[in-house]
């Protein structure tokens, strides 16, 4: 049977006391690259949501944190984010080795950007 829960501080605490803060730490990176973001549990994870719209989805698994949809970046950060890559739009950061908080950070950001229609210029 599958838990239906209502908030991400239930989905959270839904997890191992290992995995707890990791997805924690994943929820505050993401936090802090996107201004005015409101959380949601959508298909069952966290979503953070941006002006209605998801930004970025993250769940917990067995081995790995997984964030969702992750678009393929451009130059550096791609390059950074590119070990990662689980599919086309997903990237799981495994728990067995440091998880990248700023890389997070950074990836967030960047979704944020091209929601606005930001210039990278």
């Amino acid at each position: 049977m599958t838990v239906a829960f209502e908030t991400v501080d239930e989905y959270i605490a839904s997890f191992p006391p290992d995995v707890q803060p990791v997805l924690q730490a994943v929820r505050e990176a993401i936090h802090a690259s996107v201004p005015g973001a409101e959380e949601k549990i959508r298909y069952g994870i966290a979503a953070v949501m941006l002006g209605g719209r998801y930004a970025i989805h993250f769940a917990g698994w067995k081995h790995h944190v997984g964030l969702y949809p992750v678009p393929v970046f451009d130059g550096d950060l791609e390059a950074e984010v590119e070990p990662y890559r689980a599919k086309k739009d997903s990237v799981n950061f495994p728990y067995s080795r440091p998880v990248p908080y700023d890389l997070i950070s950074r990836m967030s950001a960047e979704i944020v950007r091209r929601r606005s229609g930001a210039s990278a210029d």
